[in-house]
C-alpha cells in the first residue's frame, strides 16, 4: 500500500515542477517569476482538498470497518459538496482580489499582472483542482493505493499534453498552464466518480447523491483539519525562515538552506505515503472495534519508516557534500555549512513516530490532538523561536531552533500515542468508535470480499 501512496505524491509533485519547466521554455524567465509569486497561494487548494478528502477518508475507513452502509453511500457526495463549497470561496478571492493577493507576495511592476493572471486561473477552476484531489484521497481512505496513484498519472499526464498546447497553440500565456493543471485535475477525479457510478466500489456508494448533510459534513470537517492545518501551517513556517536569513543572513544563507530543506523535504517523501498507507489500516481496525490491531500496526509502521530512513540518515551524515552539490554544484562548502546540515537531519529518525502518530490520530477520532501539536508546532514553538533566537545567536539559531523544536514535538506526539494506547477501548474516550449505531457485522458489498475485523 505505501509503494503506490508514495507514487502518488511524487506524481503530485512532478505536476508543479513540469509546470515551472514548460513556463520557462515556452514564455521566459521573467513569466517563470511571475508564476512564482503566485503558486504558493495556489497550494490552499492542497489544505481545501485535504480537508474533504482527508477527513472523508478516515470517515470512510471507519465505516467500513463498522459496515456502516447508510453512511458510505452518502459519503462520497458529501466529500463533493463540502469541496463545491470551499472551491467557490477560493474562485471569489482568487478572482476579485487577484492583483492583491500576488503584490502581498511582493509582486511588482511587470510580475503583478503574470502572476494575477495566473492565480485567477488557477482560482476560477479551483473546484477541478479541490474536488479532483479530495476523491483521490477518498480512493486512498478505500484502501485502493494503486488505483489512485493510476488516476492520478492519467490526470497528470494530461497535464502534460494540455500545459505546451495550451501555453505555445492556444496562446493563453501563463493562464494556459493553470487552466491544463484544472483540467487534469478534474480528469483524475471524474475517474474516481464514474468507478462510483458503475459500482465498482468496495463499498455501497450513492453516485445520484451530492450534497452537505450539517451532522456528515461537520464530522468530516473535524477529521478533515489537522491534514488542513499541516499543509497550510508550511507556509508559515517558510514565511517566517526566509524573512529571518533575509535579515540576518546572506544570499549565500538562503540558498545553503533552501538546498537543505528541500534535501529533507524529498527525504520525507517515503514517510508521507506510509502515513497515506497507515490511516485506512488504522480506520478500519479502528472502526471493527479491533484496537489491538490499531496498536500493533502502529508500531509496524514506525518500524517501516525507520528501515527506510535510517540507511538513507547514515549516508547524508557521511557524505553531505555530495547530496548538497546535486541543487548547488558550483558552491564550496565549509566545514560550518556541513555542520548545520547535519544538525538539520537529526531529527530524520524520529519523524516515523510523528508522521504515523499524525496520520493515526484522525483515523482514531482524536483529530484535536494532532492538530493541537500541529498548530503548537508552528505558532507556539517556530514563529517565537525563530524571531527571537537567530537575531541573537546569528543562523546557527535557524538550524538548532528548528531540531530542537521536531524533537520536541516527536516526543510530545509519542507521549500522546503510549498515552492512548493504555486506555482500554471501554474508557471513556478510549477508543471506541462514534461515527453512529452499529449495523451489525459488515455485509458481502456488490463489489469486494466482506470487510471483517
Amino acid at each position: 500500500m505505501a509503494v503506490p501512496a508514495v507514487a502518488v505524491m511524487m506524481m503530485f509533485g512532478l505536476n508543479s515542477v513540469m509546470d515551472a519547466v514548460y513556463i520557462g521554455q515556452l514564455i521566459g524567465e521573467r513569466a517563470l517569476a511571475g508564476v512564482s509569486l503566485a503558486f504558493p497561494i495556489t497550494q490552499i487548494t492542497l489544505g481545501l482538498g485535504s480537508l474533504g478528502g482527508i477527513g472523508g477518508g478516515v470517515m470512510l475507513s471507519i465505516a467500513i470497518g463498522r459496515g456502516d452502509s447508510d453512511l458510505l453511500r452518502r459519503l462520497p457526495g458529501t466529500c463533493v459538496g463540502i469541496a463545491a463549497m470551499l472551491s467557490a470561496g477560493y474562485a471569489v478571492l482568487g478572482v476579485g482580489f487577484a492583483e492583491t493577493l500576488v503584490r502581498g507576495m511582493g509582486a511588482t511592476g511587470p510580475l503583478e499582472p503574470i502572476a494575477a493572471s495566473y492565480l485567477r486561473a488557477h482560482a476560477i477552476g479551483g473546484l477541478a483542482s479541490i474536488a479532483g484531489l479530495t476523491l483521490n484521497m477518498l480512493l486512498r481512505g478505500e484502501g485502493k493505493m494503486a488505483l489512485a496513484a493510476l488516476y492520478m498519472g492519467i490526470g497528470l499526464v494530461a497535464n502534460l499534453v494540455l500545459t505546451p498546447l495550451f501555453i505555445a497553440v492556444f496562446d493563453w500565456g501563463v493562464a494556459g498552464a493553470a487552466w491544463a493543471t484544472n483540467l487534469g485535475a478534474l480528469l483524475g477525479g471524474a475517474l474516481v466518480w464514474i468507478r462510483f457510478a458503475r459500482g465498482r466500489a468496495s463499498y455501497p456508494v450513492d453516485a445520484r447523491y451530492i450534497g452537505i448533510g450539517r451532522a456528515l459534513a461537520g464530522r468530516i470537517a473535524k477529521l478533515g483539519v489537522p491534514a488542513m492545518i499541516s499543509s497550510s501551517m508550511g507556509l508559515v513556517q517558510a514565511v517566517v525562515v526566509f524573512n529571518v536569513l533575509s535579515r540576518i543572513g546572506t544570499e549565500q544563507d538562503i540558498a545553503f538552506f533552501g538546498a537543505a530543506w528541500r534535501v529533507l523535504l524529498f527525504l520525507l517523501t517515503p514517510l508521507f505515503g506510509l502515513m497515506r498507507a497507515f490511516q485506512p489500516v488504522a480506520g478500519i481496525n479502528y472502526g471493527a472495534g479491533r484496537w489491538d490491531r490499531v496498536r500493533l500496526h502502529y508500531w509496524i509502521f514506525v518500524a517501516a519508516g525507520l528501515a527506510i530512513v535510517l540507511p538513507i540518515w547514515v549516508l547524508l551524515n557521511l557524505f553531505p557534500a555530495q547530496a548538497l552539490a546535486i541543487m548547488l554544484p558550483d558552491v564550496a562548502f565549509s566545514a560550518v555549512d556541513l555542520h548545520h546540515f547535519r544538525v538539520l537531519m537529526i531529527v530524520l529518525p524520529a519523524l516515523p513516530i510523528v508522521f504515523t502518530a499524525l496520520s493515526l490520530l484522525p483515523a482514531v477520532e482524536r483529530p484535536g490532538l494532532a492538530t493541537g501539536v500541529s498548530v503548537a508546532r508552528q505558532l507556539v514553538l517556530y514563529v517565537p523561536v525563530m524571531l527571537l533566537v537567530p537575531p541573537m545567536v546569528g543562523i546557527a539559531g535557524i538550524y538548532y531552533g528548528a531540531t530542537a523544536i521536531d524533537l520536541v514535538c516527536a516526543v510530545w506526539l509519542l507521549l500522546i500515542v503510549l498515552r492512548l494506547f493504555r486506555r482500554s477501548p471501554d474508557e471513556p474516550g478510549g477508543g471506541s468508535p462514534s461515527i453512529g449505531p452499529s449495523v451489525g457485522p459488515a455485509e458481502p458489498w456488490r463489489a469486494g470480499a466482506p470487510v471483517r475485523g
